[in-house]
Parts: structure tokens; C-alpha cells; sequence
């Protein structure tokens, strides 16, 4: 399980153009938030995009990357619906959500199936967990996400 003050688990995934995007790659030179959402399209997840692209410009030295098991093909079509100015990471086969931790099971409408809880976490440029945020709310988290960048 990952912790606040634990290295980050390094991923390999390929993004919304097929490229593989390496988490280490980063290292040392930008903080990283890495945010996973349970769907593209969708209602919720769509407004978390959105705010994380309406201050874009906020996020100085600074590196954006969303996860979902969503296709690249998929991610590509969302970020070009919303003009999004930062990476998308499919996980089609669950190993970075596994890495994280954000692969559970949830209840909805009583029902229970396994899926990504929305989670965001912040990792400075050694490498490093600073702040975990589980079971996120999407209003408001995107203010929650600069004022802790601000402390690192």
C-alpha cells in the first residue's frame, strides 16, 4: 500500500497518443500529480478534467497525469472534446490502479463491483508520496491539490 513519505511506485503506461509515459521520467526535475478517475466521459470525471485544465497555468514545475483503464483511443477523444493540456495514462489491465492501490470494490445503487476510486497523489521531485487524497470529491479538490503544492 502506498503511504504519505514512501517512494512512489514507479509505472510504465501508454498515454492518448500510444506513447509510453514513464512515472520515473520526472524525477528531479518536476512534482507530479497523478490523478486517477473511474471513467472517461462521465459526468464527475469530466469536471475533475476540466477544473485540473481550467488552472493549468497554476500548476508551476509541475507535471499532470490522469489514470483511468480507459483505451488510449478513448482518452484521446476526451482530451480533444476538452482541450485538455495534460496527459491521460490508459490502464487497461489494472497494473498501475493495482500499484496505487485505487482498484476496489465499490457500491453503487446497491451493487457491488470492483473499479477505481478517485484518488489523487502528489509526488515531489525526489520521487516521493507528499499528500494522498482517497475518495476524492471532485468540487473543490483542484483548490485542495495547489494549496498543498504550495507547502512542498
Amino acid at each position: 500500500m502506498v503511504k504519505e513519505g514512501n517512494k512512489a511506485p514507479d509505472f510504465s503506461g501508454k498515454n492518448q497518443d500510444g506513447k509510453s509515459v514513464k512515472l520515473s521520467s520526472f524525477k528531479t526535475k518536476k512534482n507530479v500529480v497523478l490523478y486517477f478517475y473511474p471513467k472517461d466521459m462521465t459526468p464527475g470525471c469530466t469536471t475533475e478534467a476540466c477544473d485540473f485544465r481550467d488552472q493549468f497555468k497554476k500548476f508551476k514545475n509541475t507535471i499532470i497525469l490522469g489514470v483511468s483503464v480507459d483505451s488510449t483511443e478513448r482518452h484521446r477523444k476526451f482530451i480533444d472534446k476538452y482541450d485538455l493540456p495534460f496527459e491521460l495514462i490508459a490502464d487497461e489491465n489494472k497494473k498501475i490502479c493495482e500499484k496505487y492501490g485505487v482498484w476496489q470494490e465499490k457500491k453503487l445503487y446497491g451493487k457491488t463491483f470492483m473499479g477505481i476510486v478517485r484518488s489523487t497523489f502528489i509526488i515531489d521531485k525526489t520521487g516521493t508520496v507528499q499528500k494522498i487524497f482517497s475518495k476524492v470529491r471532485v468540487k473543490g479538490h483542484v483548490d485542495e491539490v495547489l494549496e498543498t503544492l504550495k507547502k512542498i
